[in-house]
Formats: structure tokens, C-alpha cells, sequence
């Protein structure tokens, strides 16, 4: 059965309305309270919590019921419960008139709140006055009384290190004792790997981990041949570079973190 050329062109124009009508029927009831038939506004009146929520809120009824059409939607659904119906509204305003009303209305419930905040908070530090007075809040003499910690090392203490040759840790912390060898009282390197009594072989070391000789005379730094030195004062095998603080006449182990 063949259609006329007209006929078509009649059905193709009426195609974008037919199309069209129910969606944005749909998307319409969606949003907006005012398109929904009388049966269906009356199956969606308040209840008495909901009407006594309206009024907290200064909103009317059909703007209730908007608010609960939103959060029965994608809005419920994105957002915390604790999302305020004015804040509901004014993200789904339908124009820049309506979003402006419900920010000023948001704005102006902030601003209440916090002159209630600072009011209260402002009774409370009377309160706390008229109840205390002048007496702390926190008696520090029933505080314990913690000894002040001394620092790992003062000026009176000497530093002794043990290291070898072709060590990079040990010319590290090696370096680290010589920055501040103006906070201690000296520091004695001991040495091993090296033929004791070579002294030669010493002082070339020295001299190329920056060791100044200036220092060596002063004896602000000494040069020494480990030869089972550490030994007798640590029991056990240890690893190189390792740090002895003497204090008057305690030798305590020093940690490189220390430096």
C-alpha cells in the first residue's frame, strides 16, 4: 500500500511532538508540583510533621512538596541527609530569580546562626568566670615535674669514632663530628685497617677526610690505631662507623642520629 507524498510529510512533522510531549511531561513533574493533576496533588499533601517542617523552614506547602519531589530523586539520592530543604530548592531553582531568593533566604539563616553561636558563646565565658573566678582552670602544681632531658652531647663531652678506610658511611659521620667540633670538647678517631705505627699512612687520611692538623696539635682532635681498642671497650662485634661519648669518665654508646 503506497502513501501519498503529503501524507508522509503530514506524519514526519507531527513525529517531533510525539516524541517529544511525554519526556518533557515527565522531566516537568518531575520538578515542578504545579503540573501534577488533582488526584496526584492530593495524594501528595502533608502531613502534619511535614506542614509543622514547612513553617520551621518558612516555606509554603507547595514548595514542601517540591522539596520532597527532589529528594525522592536524584538529589536524595547524592546528598546527605542533612541537606537543608532551602539548600535543596536553591539547587534546583528554576531560574536565576528563584536561586537568588533561596541563597539570600540560606545566607540570612547562617547569619542568625552565628550571632547565636557567639551570644552563647559569649554567656558561657561569663559563666565560666562567675563560677571560677580567678582560679586556673588547670593546677600545674599537680602536674609531675619531668627532669629537663640533657642534649645527646655538651661541651664537655669527647667524642670517640672508630672507622676504616674506603668507608662512605664512616666519612659521612666523620664529616658531621668536624662541623661541629666547636660544640664539643674533642674527638678522638681510631683508625683500623691500617699497619699500626704507620704514621704517615694515618696523616694522609687524615688530612684527605679534611681533618685540619691545626686541630691535631691543639689535641682538639687525636689520631689513633684502633689495634683492639674497640674490643676492649665493647664486648661483641660491631659495625663501622661506631660512636663512643665520653662524659667525665663514662664511655655511653652514641647514636649517629645524635650528631
Amino acid at each position: 500500500m503506497r502513501c501519498r507524498a503529503g501524507s508522509w510529510r503530514s506524519i514526519l512533522a507531527l513525529l517531533p511532538s510525539l516524541l517529544l510531549t511525554p519526556v518533557t511531561a515527565a522531566a516537568d513533574t518531575a520538578h515542578d508540583v504545579s503540573t501534577l493533576t488533582p488526584s496526584e496533588q492530593a495524594s501528595t499533601e502533608l502531613t502534619d510533621v511535614e506542614r509543622a517542617q514547612a513553617e520551621h523552614w518558612a516555606l509554603t506547602p507547595q514548595e514542601w512538596q517540591r522539596y520532597r519531589l527532589l529528594m525522592q530523586g536524584i538529589r536524595g539520592s547524592i546528598s546527605p541527609t542533612t541537606l537543608s530543604p532551602i539548600e535543596a530548592l536553591g539547587i534546583h531553582a528554576r531560574d536565576a530569580t528563584e536561586r537568588r531568593h533561596f541563597a539570600e533566604r540560606w545566607a540570612s539563616l547562617m547569619l542568625e546562626d552565628a550571632e547565636r553561636i557567639l551570644a552563647f558563646q559569649q554567656a558561657y565565658d561569663a559563666a565560666i568566670a562567675r563560677l571560677v573566678g580567678e582560679q586556673p582552670l588547670i593546677d600545674w602544681t599537680r602536674l609531675p615535674v619531668t627532669e629537663p632531658r640533657q642534649p645527646p652531647l655538651t661541651s664537655a663531652d669527647r667524642v670517640l669514632l672508630f672507622v676504616r678506610p674506603a668507608c662512605a658511611p664512616c666519612e659521612t659521620v666523620l664529616a658531621r663530628l668536624l662541623a661541629r667540633l666547636d660544640t664539643i670538647a674533642g674527638l678522638d678517631i681510631y683508625l683500623s685497617g691500617l699497619v699500626p705505627g704507620d704514621e704517615t699512612a694515618i696523616r694522609e687520611w687524615a688530612v684527605a677526610q679534611g681533618v685540619d692538623p691545626h686541630w691535631v696539635r691543639q689535641r682538639r682532635v687525636t689520631l689513633n690505631f684502633e689495634s683492639g681498642a674497640l674490643a676492649s671497650m665493647v664486648p661483641g662485634e660491631v659495625n663501622l662507623p661506631y660512636l663512643l661519648r665520653r662524659r667525665g669518665e663514662t664511655l655511653t654508646p652514641l647514636a649517629g642520629s645524635a650528631l
